[in-house]
């Protein structure tokens, strides 16, 4: 990178910090922090979730897939995504909606005390939380290891620019902030993208390298399964993205809770499907074609991406690149740090102090900064020892950690809210939410802590979602636990017609609501 390049990612972080401070004006309360008030527009709300469903692990952990294995790279991961998204738009994303128009929530988890008791909503937060800070260290992690492609600057530094930037505009202006950046990133990534597209085709000979090029590649990549990415590993990550992208990733939730309405929610998630559906193969081409341009120097070709940059774009072009690898990245992270926040200062926190119980509406803005930069700061360090042996290094983090460990959290969330799924209560909750976390561990490791190898990556990472559907479906057969008070609830959520409009139904929420005892459970839908 020279001068010129460095004045383009300059330019883009300044810009960046600039919406935030520009949409700290439209911050009034902890409602606005964390659902933006429910006035999103349903354009800007699928854009935001699109946005915010993948990172620069795509430009490092994804290209070297693509770099290896081919077209698989996108027949197993963003194909799945957007057939999942597609089939939440009907059955999760009004219902999302609902959660806030309804029952007048700020985060995601929020209903869960009702809809199960407090030790459920208590599991399921803490173990989101610690997923997510590993989570969003591994994109940490992938961002820097670009920036040390292109500056020399070491992982540690990289991190901590790409870090402190992101906490300035998510810290300050909220979801608002987090939704306009992410505009602002994808029309960055559109020109970059197309770029970088036109210059990998007129390499390869111009237009007709579309269809021409495929018999110069690799052998093998042309095959849409491929490596360890087997026709189960698809099914079972179509399964489990269904589930993560329309909500078990708490992010992804609070878009469709932002829009004014349960129709706008749908239409988000259908144009969030449609972006997947398309722009990841843009993205990908210029990957498939990698190793007719460069030979990676890593073992997992997580680098090639950046070599071929480095090797074609002209400085100022090249500097619009890398600023598309950031906006990824910042997107994913800021919305991240905007969820756990919601989650900590509405589920967690309540149930531990007296005082947040009672929060107004500039304590509660206060609690929503501080731990969303307390979790940004956390994500961070971890970013640091992402290549250590504990987590071996960044795509078998997202991959395998992720895609392994949202299941078991998700199944409870996301089908409690579902009529079918009424008479699952909080016993078979934490049941089945326990045995996918253990079958996650004993699936990869061994006793004694040692990482298995002969287990395949599909069942690594579909068994504990499996283990959990089955337990919460069976146990609650088994021993139903609905009662008046959930059932209502779950009719209010799944119930057409009435709702609140933008700022009628989503109300500010200073505070946590709180039963006598104060934890949080009314009385009466206590057990």
């Amino acid at each position: 990178m020279n001068s010129l390049d460095w004045a383009v990612l300059i330019g883009y972080f300044g810009v960046m910090v600039a919406i935030g401070l520009w949409s700290h004006r439209h911050v009034d309360d902890v409602s606005d922090f964390f659902t933006a008030g429910g006035r999103m527009p349903w354009w800007l709300s699928g854009i935001s979730h699109h946005m915010s469903g993948y990172s620069a692990v795509m430009f490092t952990g994804y290209a070297g897939i693509a770099y290896q294995y081919g077209v698989t790279s996108f027949v197993t991961w963003s194909l799945p995504i957007a057939i999942g998204i597609g089939i939440g738009a009907k059955l999760f994303a009004p219902r999302l909606n609902r959660l806030r128009s309804r029952l007048h929530v700020a985060s995601p988890l929020e209903y869960l005390k009702n809809r199960y008791n407090v030790p459920t909503q208590q599991a399921l937060a803490w173990s989101g939380l610690l997923l997510k800070i590993v989570d969003v260290g591994a994109k940490w992690a992938a961002i820097a290891t670009l920036l040390s492609v292109f500056t020399g600057m070491s992982l540690t530094q990289g991190i901590f620019i790409t870090g402190a930037i992101t906490a300035v505009y998510c810290t300050v202006g909220g979801l608002w902030a987090d939704a306009l950046t992410e505009l602002g990133q994808f029309v960055i990534q559109l020109f970059a993208g197309l770029t970088m597209l036109v210059i990998v085709l007129n390499e390869l000979g111009g237009l007709s390298a579309l269809w021409t090029v495929w018999d110069k590649l690799p052998e093998g990549h042309v095959e849409p399964t491929a490596g360890p990415y087997t026709v189960t590993f698809l099914l079972a990550y179509l399964f489990i993205k269904t589930f993560e992208y329309n909500g078990g990733m708490w992010n992804q939730a609070q878009r469709y809770m932002a829009t004014d309405s349960a129709r706008s929610a749908t239409r988000s998630a259908r144009l969030s499907a449609i972006l997947w559906l398309v722009w990841p193969a843009v993205l990908f081409f210029p990957m498939w074609a990698a190793p007719l341009l460069v030979e990676a120097k890593k073992p997992d070709a997580s680098d090639s991406y950046a070599l071929m940059t480095e090797q074609l774009l002209p400085h100022g072009l090249l500097g619009l690149v890398v600023v598309g690898f950031f906006s990824h990245t910042m997107a994913m992270c800021s919305s991240d740090a905007n969820s756990i926040s919601a989650v900590f200062t509405r589920d967690i926190a309540p149930v531990f102090s007296k005082a947040a119980r009672s929060w107004d509406n500039r304590a509660g803005l206060l609690a929503a900064r501080l731990s969303t930069l307390a979790f940004l700061a956390l994500s961070m360090a971890l970013a640091t020892q992402i290549n250590s042996p504990a987590f071996k290094d960044i795509i078998s983090v997202v991959i395998k950690w992720v895609a392994g460990l949202m299941g078991p959290i998700a199944i409870p969330f996301m089908l409690g809210l579902l009529r079918p799924f009424h008479r699952s209560g909080p016993t078979a909750a934490l049941t089945s939410w326990a045995a996918g976390l253990l079958a996650f561990y004993f699936t990869n490791y061994d006793l004694h802590g040692s990482v298995k190898t002969d287990v395949a990556l599909q069942y690594q990472v579909a068994l504990p979602l499996a283990i959990s559907l089955v337990l919460y479906v069976v146990v609650g057969l088994l021993k139903p636990e609905n009662t008046p008070e959930r059932d209502a609830l779950i009719e209010t959520i799944n119930s057409d017609g009435g709702g609140g409009g933008p700022r009628g139904g989503a109300a500010a929420v200073p505070g946590q609501r709180t039963g006598p005892d104060g934890t949080g459970v009314p009385e009466g839908l206590k057990d």
